[in-house]
């Protein structure tokens, strides 16, 4: 006899789907949710079939609604995502993230002589050159760069 250990639906928060597979963990990390215990249920799901992309992750957050910012962060990570808001058991709001053209203040330049990285009061800006495997282009110095978790 086979035994499955399903995961219960929410009544309050955010479900992450469609992530990218094996960014599950990542997503964790740039919403925060691997550094303090969490306060509320986090559930992850990994390496689960899909019919669109053959396999997906998918995150479920109890009792928090992402911000705008989270959601671009996202995007950039796994451009496929979808984030489902759930208020009493139901779907109230369902976002497709789509990567924006431009990234400004949401990663960091990776070439250490970057403007961005001296001590001059700069916003950080990318230019997106490729959406999969994403690529950034930085405004200031032309560096091309891969996103990276640790510079989100």
């Amino acid at each position: 006899m086979r035994k499955e250990l399903k995961i219960s639906a929410i009544r309050n928060g955010t479900v992450i789907d469609h992530i990218t597979s094996g960014m599950a963990l990542k997503v964790l990390h740039i919403l925060g949710l691997d550094e303090d215990p969490p306060t509320s249920t986090v559930s992850v799901i990994m390496h689960v079939p899909s019919r669109v992309h053959s396999f997906k992750d998918i995150v479920k957050i109890e009792d928090r609604e992402l911000k705008k910012q989270e959601l671009n962060r996202i995007a950039l990570l796994s451009p496929h995502a979808t984030i489902n808001i759930i208020r009493d058991g139901e779907v109230a709001e369902k976002h497709h993230v789509r990567p924006p053209r431009e990234v400004v203040d949401l990663a960091s330049c990776e070439n250490p002589n970057c403007i961005t990285n001296s001590r001059e009061p700069v916003s950080t800006r990318f230019k997106v050159i490729r959406k999969e495997p994403m690529v950034l282009k930085c405004v200031y110095c032309g560096r091309e760069q891969d996103v990276c978790v640790e510079r989100l």
